[in-house]
């Protein structure tokens, strides 16, 4: 991956390091009433800062132990801005209305984010204009629409790598955390915790960092090779239903996270059924497990997308209680499971859950 950080902004970003506190100048078109300056804590966020505006225009003034992300928002409205603050003079412009698209300068720790975000989104439209090709061609029924998944998936599994690459080649970067956040998912403890490691020990003190390193012992617990911790959640009737006793029935059972809201998933579920269809017959089943809010949204998308095995939710979105006990913090996300409940692989996709279904199922 090329370089994404050219030397002066690391020379910068030491002396800024040196600043007493930090300076927030906002110039917002249409802004009125109060700015909030908010971190997340779990699933809520905590205010850390506010200012009234005035034409338009606040201040925000205040000191940070490291650089950390922040969400910029307006006082009774839903719509946050992300940015890194950090002691310097930083100026944020934009519109009230578009918060997520807010310009920051003066910042080396923001300029250095917006390099990588700009190639991870220009991967994300690329895979995306080529996700849109792939549902064209399913509905032509076009034989290359196998062969554009898999473009697809190269697309985005190019993207999470570019992410590593960064984490690894930048230790010192107070990028590092958001970018460990998003690659956290897919990778077993060894794999995240050799991440984690290779930051440098300051970096490692952000609370997000330290999230992950408290998330890293509940995903031991669900590692390949661990029994898959058993649950009961309801069906679509409201009948309590233990996984255990499901994946007893079943040579290997795929345990899917999902939900009806989530495009991702839902991108992924004519993969499953076209699996589950082929090998249903064999031993194979799934087990849905979603992590939606509301009961008409799940069942709509169990009927639109075809999806004809076994499925639970508590409807609690991601308070899931299941989804809390195998550390699932982003979906899809999947556990296949042999008849005792042996976790056999993770988060299999597109051709490579056919694949290894095939060798365990011939």
């Amino acid at each position: 991956m090329r370089n994404l950080i050219i030397a002066g902004l690391l020379v910068l970003g030491f002396a800024c390091s040196q600043q007493k506190g930090y300076k927030i100048e906002v110039s917002l078109e249409g802004a009125e009433g109060v700015l909030v300056l908010e971190q997340r804590d779990g699933n809520r966020f905590v205010v850390r800062d506010s200012a009234r505006f005035t034409d338009g225009k606040a201040i925000l003034q205040g000191k940070v132990d490291f650089p950390e992300v922040y969400f910029m928002s307006i006082q009774g409205t839903n719509q946050r801005g992300l940015i890194f603050v950090e002691n310097v003079k930083m100026k944020v412009s934009g519109s009230a209305d578009s918060l997520r698209f807010v310009r920051v300068s003066g910042s080396p720790v923001n300029d250095e984010y917006q390099a990588i975000r700009a190639e991870l989104d220009a991967d994300s439209e690329r895979g995306m204009a080529r996700y849109q090709e792939y549902q064209l061609a399913v509905q032509q029924g076009n034989p290359d629409a196998g062969k554009i998944m898999e473009e697809v998936r190269a697309i985005f599994d190019q993207q999470e790598e570019k992410m590593v690459q960064f984490i690894q080649n930048n230790p010192k970067s107070w990028v590092n955390p958001i970018l460990l956040e998003q690659v956290q998912q897919g990778r077993e403890p060894g794999e995240l915790e050799a991440l984690i490691q290779s930051l440098d020990p300051a970096v490692r003190e952000v609370a997000a960092v330290k999230a992950i390193v408290e998330r890293l012992e509940k995903l031991k617990a669900v590692a390949i090779g661990q029994v898959a911790p058993d649950f009961v959640q309801n069906d679509p009737e409201g009948n309590p239903v233990r996984l255990s006793e499901v994946y007893a029935k079943n040579a290997y059972t795929l345990i899917d996270f999902w939900a009806a809201w989530c495009g991702p998933c839902r991108m992924e579920n004519p993969n499953i059924v076209a699996v589950y269809n082929d090998y249903k017959d064999k031993g194979f089943s799934v087990f849905g497990v979603s992590l939606d809010r509301s009961r008409e949204d799940w069942l709509k998308a169990i009927e639109d997308d075809k999806l004809t095995w076994d499925h639970v939710s508590d409807l609690q979105y991601w308070q899931n209680e299941a989804a809390a006990l195998y550390s699932v913090n982003s979906i899809p996300a999947s556990f296949l499971v042999d008849r005792e409940g042996k976790i056999v692989a993770k988060n299999l996709r597109d051709e490579a859950l056919r694949e290894k279904i095939a060798e365990l199922l011939p």
